[in-house]
């Protein structure tokens, strides 16, 4: 099974991580959809689409980006705390707005101190990002920041969304995933994106599409990432 072989490459990997890993991508990435970028990564590696570096809009994934960077480098307060959580837990577009307000460096900043090169923007809601980027970050805080409360707030993520949307689909449906940060537009055309974090490894997508196509993209990434690399076990 796709979890259990990524759960065996994390266990052989406990020191922090110093850089981002090296990923592939075989003929089998060709499974996957061109309207999807699909990343996975665990300690020992990764693999992805060949859009995986290809940046696009951050939607609400920017918001692991601000909730971590007002976390570790704000000011402590009660409020940032309960605000983080918000825009984790359950996508708040106005938490996130007031971390927005208060650290309007924070995308740039998270970027340059992960080396998150596809990833830019100040206002968190116009941010871009990439599916390799968003995963070399959460694969960072997996390793070197276990106790985050973003991982956390991702594992107790709220049913539904402040706005009514629905958290349930996406890389969440993937076997041993423990948490998960879901994104999609709200104006334009329809893009959702999600990011899910297992034992030993993270998985990434974005769709220009629906829900439903995000889904079936996420298990054809899965598919072609077991079809084109060799893990332990």
């Amino acid at each position: 099974m796709f979890a259990r072989r990524l759960v065996l490459a994390g266990v052989v990997v406990g020191a922090c991580l110093h850089g981002a890993p090296v990923a592939g991508a075989g003929p089998a990435a060709d499974a996957v959809p061109a309207r999807t970028a699909f990343s996975v990564r665990t300690p020992l590696g990764g693999w992805g689409t060949g859009t995986e570096n290809q940046p696009r809009a951050a939607l609400s994934l920017a918001k692991l980006y601000l909730a971590d960077y007002a976390v570790r480098h704000g000011d402590g307060s009660p409020a940032d705390l309960a605000a983080a959580e918000r825009a984790i837990r359950r996508s708040d577009d106005a938490a996130a707005d007031t971390l927005g307000a208060r650290y309007p460096q924070a995308v740039a900043a998270t970027a340059a101190e992960f080396g998150l090169a596809q990833t830019g923007g100040g206002y968190w809601g116009t941010a871009t990002t990439s599916t390799a980027d968003v995963a070399t970050f959460l694969l960072a805080k997996e390793t070197c920041d276990p106790d985050s409360p973003i991982l956390l707030w991702m594992a107790t993520a709220a049913p539904v969304a402040a706005d009514g949307t629905a958290q349930d689909w996406g890389t969440a449906d993937v076997p041993g995933v423990i948490g998960t940060k879901w994104a999609w537009s709200d104006t334009g055309i329809a893009e959702v994106a999600s990011a899910s974090f297992g034992p030993g490894f993270v998985v990434v997508a974005h769709t220009t599409g629906s829900t439903g196509e995000h889904t079936a993209d996420v298990f054809a990434g899965v598919a072609a990432a077991m079809a084109d690399t060799v893990l332990p076990g």
